[in-house]
C-alpha cells in the first residue's frame, strides 16, 4: 500500500530506519534487564509488543479513514483486516509464550495490544485530515519492525531447533503464515 505512494527508494529507508531503530530498542532493553542479572523473558517478545502495537494502531487509522470514505469500504476493510488479525494474535500469543511469559500474561498483553487498534480507529476518525499522509510512512515503519523480529529473533530460534520433527512443524507454520499474509491481499 505505501509502496504506491512513495517512491521505492524512500520507502526501504523507511524501513531500513525501523530496522535499526528496533534493533536499538531491543539492545536498550536487553542491556536494561540482563546488565546484572539474567532474565527470563527474552527481549523479542517486548519487541514484539511494540510492533504489534504500532501495526494495530495503524490497522485503526486505516479503519478509520476507509470508513470516512465509504461504509460499505470501511467493513470490507474491517473484514479484511480481522481476517489477518486473526491468525497474528495467535502468532503473537505463540511468540509471547516463546519468549517467557506466562500464559495468562500473554493473553493479558495480547489483548491489550489488540486494543490498540481501537485507540488508532479514534485518533483516525479525530484527525483524518492531518493523518492521511501519515499514514503511508507507518506501514513501512510497521513492516521494518516486524522484519527485524523475524530476523534477529524467530529464524535463529527456529534454526537452532534440533528435533526434526518440530523443526518440520515450525517450518510448515512458517508458509502457512506467508501463505495467509499473500491471500489475505486478495481480500482487502
Amino acid at each position: 500500500e505505501a509502496a504506491e505512494k512513495l517512491e521505492i527508494t524512500k520507502l526501504l529507508y523507511i524501513v531500513l530506519f525501523s530496522f535499526i531503530l528496533f534493533f536499538f530498542i531491543e539492545k536498550i532493553i536487553h542491556w536494561h534487564h540482563h546488565h546484572t542479572a539474567e532474565c527470563e523473558i527474552h527481549t523479542f517478545g517486548y519487541i514484539n509488543i511494540v510492533g504489534s502495537s504500532i501495526h494495530n494502531f495503524i490497522d485503526g487509522l486505516i479503519i478509520a479513514a476507509t470508513f470516512l470514505v465509504d461504509v460499505r469500504l470501511g467493513i470490507t476493510t474491517s473484514v479484511a483486516i480481522a481476517s489477518h488479525e486473526i491468525p497474528q494474535k495467535i502468532g503473537d500469543f505463540c511468540i509471547f509464550l516463546y519468549a517467557g511469559f506466562e500464559k495468562r500474561k500473554a493473553i493479558i498483553i495480547n489483548i491489550l495490544v489488540a486494543l490498540t487498534i481501537v485507540i488508532g480507529g479514534v485518533l483516525g476518525y479525530f484527525l483524518s485530515q492531518s493523518i492521511s499522509g501519515l499514514i503511508t510512512y507507518l506501514l513501512p515503519f510497521a513492516a521494518g519492525g516486524f522484519l527485524y523480529i523475524s530476523t534477529s529473533d524467530l529464524i535463529p530460534e527456529i534454526k537452532k531447533e534440533k528435533d526434526l520433527k518440530k523443526s518440520l512443524v515450525s517450518f510448515v507454520f512458517f508458509l502457512i503464515g506467508i501463505t495467509i499474509m499473500y491471500l489475505a491481499k486478495f481480500i482487502e
